[in-house]
């Protein structure tokens, strides 16, 4: 799909790789609705992005998410492309794992996305074109200590997303899944950690490449320029697939 004059949803807006993608989106002649919980951020994002709606979202709230796709389509009178990048991450063994602190993920990082989805496909379906794309990680392509909460939640993602691409394949609708790699943002800050874990900020010194949240949002425009169903931050990433 060509973006320019097309109508996006992004959610995780207000920073990170929401943020970078809601600004290359623009530059490239979207328009853009911008989802987050942060009022104040996304309103002041919204005044340097040309025709950009804010609209506060808690993406866990199912009521929340539906009156926000009703926001955006009585704004802007469609929905063309649907971004589910709003998540958290969670890093903690098997035995650690918080019960209710995991329920809540699933709801933010599977359940969101998935009834943004219902919200937007009944559209899509009318308008006879729509893309979706969904940000999954390259931890639901590997085995890591630690993260068998989160990486479980990002492979669920990704086999709701690659199912309703198939269900979705004769009403010119495209559902993509993006893995990005370890990328430079304030995700890990935000992550849930249970027992003692390693420092970020100090680990990631000893790393010999990261991504920017501009590289992703990159893959992300391709995403939705060609449809394709899984794409990843790097060619080699393919391999652990």
């Amino acid at each position: 799909m060509n973006v320019k004059g097309k109508i996006a949803i992004v959610t995780g807006a207000s920073s990170g790789i929401g943020l970078a993608t809601a600004k290359l989106l623009t530059k490239s002649g979207a328009k853009v609705a911008l989802v987050a919980r942060s009022s104040d951020k996304l309103e002041k994002i919204s005044h340097n992005l040309s025709g950009s709606l804010p609209v506060t979202c808690d993406m866990t709230d199912q009521v929340q998410i539906k009156e926000m796709i009703k926001k955006v389509i009585k704004h802007f009178g469609k929905v063309d492309i649907l971004i589910n990048n709003a998540g958290q991450g969670y890093d903690a063994s098997l035995e650690q794992i918080d019960i209710n602190k995991f329920r809540g993920l699933f709801e933010l990082d599977v359940i969101g996305p998935l009834v943004a989805m219902q919200e937007v496909i009944p559209l899509m379906k009318k308008q006879k074109e729509g893309v979706i794309v969904n940000i999954s990680s390259g931890t639901a392509l590997m085995h890591l200590p630690n993260m068998s909460a989160y990486s479980s939640l990002k492979r669920a993602l990704v086999g709701i997303s690659l199912t309703v691409r198939e269900e979705l394949k004769d009403d010119n609708i495209s559902v993509s899944v993006i893995y990005p790699y370890i990328t430079l943002t304030d995700f890990e800050k935000n992550t849930i950690r249970e027992g003692k874990q390693n420092n970020f900020d100090e680990d990631r010194a000893s790393l010999r490449e990261f991504d920017t949240a501009e590289h992703v949002a990159e893959i992300i425009l391709e995403g939705i320029k060609t449809g394709e169903a899984e794409i990843f931050a790097h060619t080699w990433m393919k391999n652990m697939s």
